[in-house]
C-alpha cells in the first residue's frame, strides 16, 4: 500500500493526499468489502447502506438516501459558506453481470456478479474524499457528494436527475473520475470536449417468406438479405461521414431460424448492435443512413426491414472551463508532466454524460496501471488499491480549488 512516506513513487503533493493516505487501510477495507458483495443497477441496497454508514461515521452535515431509487448524496459545508457555491462530486456504485476469475479473499460472493469496472474503487475514494473534507473544511461552499446507482446500462445519473438531484443540490459543477488501466498510477487523463461517445441501440427486424431450403426461390430468405445489410452498413461509416468525425456500427447478434432446422428457410430475421458517436449530427445522419440502407438492401430481395433505434447514453462532452480546471488541480497534485491534457476519447459510453447536459463539469481518468490486473469488464479485473488515497485526494482538491477560503 502506499504510505504517506512513499508519497514520491507516485510524486504527490497537496496536504489533502498526505492526511488521506493515513486512513489509507481504512479505505481500502471498504472497498475490498464492496467488492465482495457486488450489486447491479438500482439493486445496491447493501451498498447504499454501508455508504451512509460511512458518511455519517465520517461527520458530513447531512445524508439523502433514496434519490434515483438507490442513490445516495452528502452534503458538507465548509468552514465558510458565503461564497453561496457548490461543488458536485460523484461516483458510481454498481457491479456487472459477470463471473469473477479471481481467488483473492475479497472476491464476489454473489454468483454472476462483480465489480469489474472499479465502481467499488470509485465510490471507495469519494468516501475517503468525504471524511477529509469533513474532518478540514478547508473551503468557502457546499461540497456534494453523489453516488450513483446504475451506471451500467440503467441511466442512473438520468434517474437521479429526473428525481430532483440538481433542483435539491444546485451545483454549480459537477466532476467525475473512472480508473483506467491504460493509464500508469500517478497519472491523470482529460481532454477537451468529448471524453466518450454516445451509446445507441440498433434493432434491424428483417420479414422475408419462409419456404424449405431445397425450394429457395419459393421463399424470400431473410437470412440473405440479413447478410447483406451487415455488409452494406459498413459502408455508413466510410461512405456518409467525414473522416475526421468519428462513429462506429458494430452489428452484434443475429437471431434467425432454428439451429436444428437445417433445411427450413426462417420467415424472419433479427439484428442487433450499436452506433457509438461524439456528435448528435453524425448520431442523425447514422440513424438516417441506417433507415434508408436496410429498407432499400431489403427491398431489394422483396422483404421489408424495420429500424429500431434507441438512443441510450448521450456522449460525454467536458465543458472547456472546467476541464481546465480540473486538470490544472491534478497537476498540482501530480505534476504537469503527469497530467495528460489531450487524452484520446474513448468509444465507450457513460452515463455521466446526463449530469453533463445538465450542469458544466468534467470527467477525467485516473491511472489504475495494467500490471497484475486485466482491462475493465474482464473476469480478472481488480481495482488498485495504492491508488485510492490519491483519487480521494482529487476530489478532495476539486473542492477546495473551486471553492477557496478567503487568503489561502
Amino acid at each position: 500500500m502506499l504510505a504517506p512516506a512513499n508519497a514520491s513513487r507516485l510524486n504527490v503533493h497537496g496536504r489533502a493526499f498526505s492526511r488521506i493516505a493515513q486512513y489509507h487501510p481504512e479505505i481500502t477495507a471498504f472497498r475490498r468489502d464492496l467488492h465482495a458483495h457486488p450489486e447491479l443497477g438500482f439493486e445496491e441496497v447493501y451498498t447504499a447502506a454501508r455508504v451512509q454508514e460511512a458518511l455519517r461515521v465520517c461527520g458530513v452535515d447531512e445524508v439523502h438516501a433514496g434519490i434515483g431509487k438507490t442513490g445516495v448524496v452528502g452534503v458538507i459545508r465548509g468552514r465558510s459558506t458565503g461564497s453561496g457555491r457548490m461543488t458536485g462530486l460523484r461516483a458510481d456504485m454498481d457491479a456487472l453481470t459477470m463471473t469473477e476469475s479471481n481467488d483473492f479473499p475479497w472476491k464476489s460472493t454473489r454468483a454472476g456478479m462483480m465489480h469489474g469496472c472499479g465502481h467499488d474503487g470509485h465510490t471507495a475514494m469519494l468516501v475517503g474524499a468525504a471524511r477529509y473534507l469533513a474532518e478540514t473544511r478547508n473551503f468557502d461552499g457546499t461540497a456534494v457528494l453523489i453516488f450513483q446507482p446504475g451506471e451500467e446500462g440503467f441511466a442512473g445519473a438520468k434517474a437521479m436527475i429526473e428525481d430532483g438531484l440538481f433542483q435539491r443540490f444546485d451545483v454549480d459543477a459537477v466532476y467525475a473520475m473512472h480508473n483506467w488501466p491504460g493509464l500508469k498510477p500517478g497519472r491523470f487523463g482529460i481532454r477537451h470536449e468529448a471524453m466518450m461517445a454516445s451509446a445507441d441501440r440498433v434493432t434491424i427486424e428483417i420479414t422475408g417468406k419462409g419456404g424449405h431450403g431445397a425450394h429457395p426461390y419459393l421463399a424470400v430468405d431473410p437470412v440473405l438479405v440479413a447478410a447483406h445489410i451487415i455488409t452494406a452498413v459498413q459502408s455508413i461509416v466510410s461512405r456518409n461521414i467525414k473522416a475526421v468525425d468519428g462513429a462506429v456500427i458494430s452489428l452484434c447478434a443475429m437471431h434467425a431460424g432454428d439451429v436444428h432446422a437445417m433445411s427450413v428457410i426462417p420467415g424472419k430475421a433479427t439484428l442487433v448492435g450499436t452506433v457509438r458517436t461524439f456528435r448528435a449530427e453524425v448520431q442523425d445522419v447514422v440513424e438516417r443512413r441506417l433507415n434508408e440502407l436496410c429498407s432499400a438492401v431489403a427491398l431489394g430481395f422483396g422483404a421489408t426491414a424495420t429500424v429500431h433505434y434507441e438512443r441510450i447514453y448521450p456522449a460525454t462532452i467536458n465543458t472547456p472551463r472546467e476541464t481546465e480546471f480540473a486538470a490544472d488541480v491534478a497537476e498540482s497534485l501530480v505534476g504537469a508532466e503527469h497530467v495528460v491534457r489531450d487524452m484520446e476519447p474513448s468509444m465507450g459510453a457513460e452515463d455521466f454524460s446526463f449530469m453533463l447536459q445538465a450542469k458544466p463539469g468534467a470527467y477525467l481518468r485516473i491511472g489504475q496501471g495494467g500490471e497484475g490486473s486485466c482491462m475493465l469488464h474482464m473476469s480478472r479485473y481488480d481495482f488498485n488499491d495504492d491508488i485510492l488515497p490519491l483519487g480521494s485526494a482529487m476530489h478532495a482538491s476539486l473542492v477546495e480549488q473551486a471553492m477557496p477560503l478567503a487568503g489561502n
